[in-house]
């Protein structure tokens, strides 16, 4: 049964449609990727299955559960690791985890043991005393994912989950989101503009145009349909999207992605 389903789910601001029709399933387990140029529909389209945005029509179900009219059950069975900081520098990264903890409705007897696991797995044990502004951009987006992972949810989000990082700290992140899926059994979506990442993490890839998916396969199929072995995915993604990668953004998506590579770097 797959775990994340979505039919002709849509959603319009005024007369323009963000997400047209979106009609998709995901299996349990599996590290999905969405990728698109900007303004392609992915943020909108995480909004609308994470409960932060309500769709204009078609439906949505996430781990069983309708996001229009049962968001409260979907926000349990869910993680959420957006593009910009979501960690309080001001804060060591134990008491992040003990607000997310509360947050969660996590209860008082099972706080410390969930809060000192999920350091473990991200490899922060050493550094849960520090201020999180001491922290390298790599350690603040893993402590991000331990955030979003401290009530075990069975669907985890990512908004780009390495932009701003350096090369040494991606695959460094790319490395404990396998192991999520591997050790906890964790489903991953992803969103990225980094056509190695999603190379190299996701079983299955959608390219996204235009507020409608163009393609969907995994990697090699993709490549395969383009032009077999010689293919890349950067070749994909411009053969369906009619963009170069370097396309770029509104103003304000640019200022937010320097903003947030600033901090992390």
């Amino acid at each position: 049964m797959a775990i994340l389903r979505t039919e002709d789910l849509t959603r319009t601001f005024g007369p323009i449609v963000a997400v047209d029709r979106l009609t998709l399933s995901i299996e349990p387990g599996e590290v999905f990727g969405l990728l698109g140029p900007n303004g392609a529909g992915k943020t909108t389209t995480i909004k609308m299955l994470t409960t932060l945005l309500p769709p204009t029509s078609g439906r949505a179900e996430v781990a069983g559960f309708d996001v229009r009219r049962q968001p409260s059950r979907v926000r349990r069975h869910i993680g959420y690791v957006p593009q910009l900081i979501s960690a309080d520098g001001a804060l060591t990264g134990y008491e992040n985890l003990l607000i997310f903890a509360k947050l969660y409705d996590i209860p008082r007897a099972e706080r410390e043991g969930r809060i000192r696991e999920a350091l473990q797995f991200m490899q922060l044990e050493d550094s849960a005393d520090r201020l999180v502004r001491q922290y390298s951009g790599g350690m603040i987006r893993r402590l991000e994912i331990a955030q979003s992972i401290l009530h075990r949810p069975e669907i985890l989000f990512m908004d780009e989950p390495t932009v701003g990082l350096d090369p040494g700290a991606r695959r460094i992140v790319w490395q404990h989101i396998r192991g999520l899926r591997e050790n906890a059994g964790t489903t991953i979506f992803l969103t990225t503009h980094l056509m190695d990442e999603a190379d190299e993490l996701c079983r299955r890839i959608a390219i996204m145009h235009l507020g409608r998916i163009e393609a969907l396969g995994s990697p090699s199929e993709l490549k395969q349909a383009v032009g077999g072995e010689a293919v890349t995915l950067d070749d994909v993604f411009i053969h369906f999207t009619g963009n170069a990668l370097e396309s770029g953004g509104t103003f304000r998506e640019t200022s937010q992605t320097r903003r947030t590579a600033r901090r992390l770097g």
